[in-house]
């Protein structure tokens, strides 16, 4: 990466959507979380996604923050859009309200934007599991759970894509391109990348410029108990799959799978490798880790190949167009899927309204 400049760092309000009644202490770790950052927010919004009685509930007992009424669709993306449309700084940065940051979170998050070439930050984000980390469950496939994964850069570093459970971007490159896709992203049993395609429209903004992954920018993603099961992770390979398959028809296919494919081709077979050398070495679950890499790329190029053929075949099941920032009246917010992170990446911020 290039050397910073030695500006001041810019102004950064952080954004949480919400809209889940039973993941309200969550929303208040997740708030009080920012409450304490070395890296003061200017502002902390709390955007709640089409649940009046979770915004009354946030309105009366948030302290600190401001709350606000998705303008937008249903979903994610309205939510957050509706969040920035709020906002007056000059980076707006994303935390999920099932996630609690790093009291030095924003202070690693700001730093790199002090070079003018970078449109945006992503973080590190460690699962938070409800009980124990299932032995069988590879580490390469920790997106799954909404989580970084092995084989992410480990050093702050360019990468293709962030994940909108951990990430900021600058306001004006956010209004420049409409924000996130409203109508593209987590509802329901679909699992689209809208912070990957909000990224690769990022970056055409402006020629040179690119996304830089910040590991020390550290967040931790709670795992409910429902996400730590054997189904649970293939229908999740599978959904993303297919999702990547939906963001190849509104981007050119090369853009959608460049970093996908890397992730197969390198981080995927050395997870395979080391498995059977663990369990060579005594760990017998290092097999059944080597195993699931396997029924995972499975599984994801099965959605994969499922809904391109009923995209070829079939009724498409998207139209949805970057909409414009200005005015919102709906927002959506759930997190994102697997790759499309780094070079080596597939995974994306994972699970359907779960962040």
């Amino acid at each position: 990466m290039t050397q910073p400049r030695a500006d001041a760092a810019p102004a950064i309000t952080v954004i949480i959507a919400a809209f889940a009644d039973e993941r309200w202490t969550d929303l208040v770790q997740a708030v009080d979380s920012i409450s304490v950052q070395s890296h003061p927010a200017q502002e902390t919004i709390v955007v709640i996604d089409h649940n009046a009685d979770l915004f009354s509930k946030a309105k009366a007992e948030l302290s600190g923050v401001r709350v606000l009424e998705n303008a937008l669709a249903q979903g994610a993306s309205g939510a957050r859009n509706t969040g920035v449309a709020a906002s007056t700084s000059g980076v707006v940065a994303f935390l999920d309200d099932d996630a609690a940051a790093d009291p030095r979170w924003l202070e690693y998050l700001i730093t790199p934007f002090h070079d003018s070439k970078v449109v945006g930050v992503g973080g590190r984000l460690e699962p938070d599991w409800s009980s124990q980390r299932p032995r069988w469950f590879a580490p390469e496939f920790d997106w799954v759970v909404g989580a970084s994964y092995r084989g992410m850069p480990e050093r702050l570093e360019p990468i293709r894509n962030v994940w909108s459970n951990n990430m900021a971007i600058r306001r004006d490159v956010f209004d420049a391109i409409g924000g996130f896709r409203v109508g593209f992203g987590k509802t329901g049993a679909r699992s689209r990348p809208e912070d990957t395609d909000l990224c690769l429209r990022a970056s055409d903004v402006q020629e040179g410029t690119y996304w830089a992954f910040q590991p020390a920018a550290l967040a931790h993603h709670k795992v409910p108990a429902a996400r730590e099961g054997f189904g649970f992770f293939v229908r999740r390979c599978f959904a993303e799959g297919q999702g990547k398959a939906e963001l190849g028809a509104l981007v050119d296919r090369r853009s959608a799978m460049s970093s996908e494919l890397a992730y197969t081709r390198t981080v995927l077979p050395r997870g395979f490798i080391g498995g059977l050398g663990e369990a060579m070495r005594g760990d017998p679950m290092g097999l059944a880790r080597s195993g699931v890499i396997v029924l995972g790329l499975g599984a994801a190029t099965a959605g994969l190949a499922s809904e391109r053929w009923v995209q070829r075949f079939g009724r498409s099941r998207h139209s949805a167009a970057p909409q414009s920032m200005g005015h919102p009246t709906g927002v959506d917010g759930s997190p994102a899927g697997p790759p499309l992170q780094g070079s080596e990446d597939w995974p994306e911020s994972a699970d359907a309204h779960s962040r």
